[in-house]
């Protein structure tokens, strides 16, 4: 894996250092959901895409498949999931058999930076809450439309900065854009939006988090020396989760391409 590729992933998964990356299956062993709500981006999907046997989704860094496989057992469409992290694709398989949709979804590991020069003519592609394992968002959103086919649609997560607010004022180390950016980037890529959710909406932080911190403890008792690796991993989820809630606006996009 390229230095670049494995300091974008370690940043998507708030990740202080790459010495963290062997350790995040452990750390993330509880988590089947990781980014985006399943159910929002069924729910997307089946509003506004006229979903058919031949309708193809593409999911970007697709962690251990949560979102793809929702949709592929909701929908009966089928759906390719990309992800970094090879114990994500086998967990992300062996879901897919448990729910009896592997007939419907392809998982492969692999970089998304990679996939999006391979991957083509998509009626969906689902970028959620991954980052900037693409580049900037201007990079990330031509690299995104390269998979989709015109008239199709891109579902992303984001969080943008609210009117009146600082980046001073985030804890986590990531550059946010205002909603009014992104609108302006939407526009000069050709696309259109469709619909806005806010995408963090009773979603149940703290059990995440005391999960995480409970794994953290126990690669502490194994591996001490790395005791501030560990520890400081907890600290960039609570920081995170800390700027979604008080700090940014988290949202979903659907957007189409026109």
């Amino acid at each position: 894996m390229k230095k670049e590729t494995e300091e974008k992933l370690a940043c998507s998964l708030t990740a202080e250092t790459t010495e963290l990356l062997p350790f995040l299956p452990y750390l993330l062993q509880d988590l089947w959901e990781l980014g985006s709500s399943p159910k929002e981006m069924v729910g997307l999907i089946e509003k506004h895409l006229p979903v058919s046997q031949e309708t193809r989704i593409l999911d970007l860094a697709c962690g251990k498949g949560a979102v793809s496989i929702n949709i592929a057992a909701s929908l009966n469409v089928s759906v390719c999931g990309v992800d970094l992290m090879p114990e994500f694709i086998e967990c992300a398989n062996q879901k897919a058999k448990e729910l009896k949709v592997d007939s419907l979804c392809r998982f492969l590991c692999g970089d998304a930076n990679e996939a999006v020069n391979t991957e083509r003519n998509y009626d969906g592609v689902i970028f959620g809450g991954a980052g900037n394992i693409l580049g900037s968002p201007q990079e990330t959103l031509s690299k995104l439309l390269k998979t989709v086919k015109p008239g199709g649609y891109l579902l992303m997560d984001e969080a943008y900065l609210p009117d009146g607010s600082g980046s001073e004022e985030i804890k986590f180390k990531y550059e946010y854009l205002t909603r009014e950016q992104w609108m302006r980037l939407f526009e000069d890529n050709g696309l259109r939006l469709v619909e806005e959710l806010p995408s963090t909406e009773g979603y149940d932080f703290d059990s995440d988090n005391k999960a995480i911190a409970l794994r953290a403890d126990e690669l502490i008792a194994k591996h001490p020396e790395k005791r501030a690796i560990f520890e400081g991993y907890v600290r960039s989820q609570l920081n995170e989760c800390e700027d979604l809630e008080n700090n940014v606006a988290a949202v979903t996009w659907m957007l189409q391409r026109l």
